[in-house]
């Protein structure tokens, strides 16, 4: 996997993750390891029904593993209690959805300050942050627009925008250009990384299409639910 740093931002040993289908298991992650300096750009590559989707969100913390450990800046994800483990995900941890996750009644301003609230920040320099975010990414005209009002490329970068919005030090990003074609996939990939960039925010981004890895100076491999340097 490569050196290995003393203090990594996140840091996974041990992997597994087993479905029961009826009689029979489905072993989605097999003693997977992963680790992600701060500040560092990382893409996970493989097919559909790979793992990958599922390895970034147990390193989020969104789902638990059946084995296996998960640090954030040296605290165990899967040591805490369940509402322990979603502050520390609001506060250091940023996602990106392929399916961008908005809520329909709010507009692109308030869908991104969504994540300040959970962490009961509600003041003008949240605001002014979310403001900012948006402008970044070329949305400073669409920000009281609903998602419906919104092209697929301006929701996924309205996305963009929510999982930075309390400065993560880490974001994942599931297929982020999934729904996408791929002039506009490939516009609004480099947006999020130069809105990455500017938050010096490390990323993980999963996906199936292996152009998007030229982005990302480390490229991973991800194959029945192994992952490869």
């Amino acid at each position: 996997m490569g050196s290995v740093d003393p203090h990594p931002l996140l840091r996974a040993t041990g992997l597994h993750k087993v479905y029961s289908m009826g009689s029979r298991e489905l072993h989605v992650l097999v003693d997977v390891g992963f680790e992600v300096c701060a500040g560092q750009k990382v893409a996970v590559v493989g097919a559909s029904g790979s793992g990958k989707s599922t390895l970034l969100n147990c390193l989020a913390g969104l789902d638990t593993p059946n084995a296996g450990e998960v640090w954030l800046n040296g605290t165990s994800l899967y040591r805490q209690t369940r509402s322990a483990r979603a502050r520390l995900r609001a506060k250091e941890i940023g996602f990106i959805f392929q399916s961008y996750q908005l809520i329909p009644e709010l507009d692109a301003l308030e869908n991104v300050l969504l994540p300040a609230r959970i962490l009961r920040r509600y003041g003008e320099a949240e605001r002014n942050r979310g403001r900012a975010l948006l402008e970044s990414l070329g949305l400073k005209d669409r920000m009281r627009h609903r998602p419906h009002e919104l092209s697929g490329g301006e929701q996924q970068r309205v996305a963009t925008a929510r999982a930075l919005i309390n400065t993560p030090a880490l974001l994942f990003a599931d297929e982020p250009t999934g729904n996408l074609d791929s002039t506009t996939g490939e516009r609004v990939l480099e947006a999020m990384i130069e809105a990455c960039a500017l938050a010096q925010a490390a990323i993980v981004l999963v996906t199936h299409d292996e152009g998007i890895s030229k982005h990302f100076p480390r490229v991973l491999t991800m194959a029945d639910g192994r992952l490869f340097s």
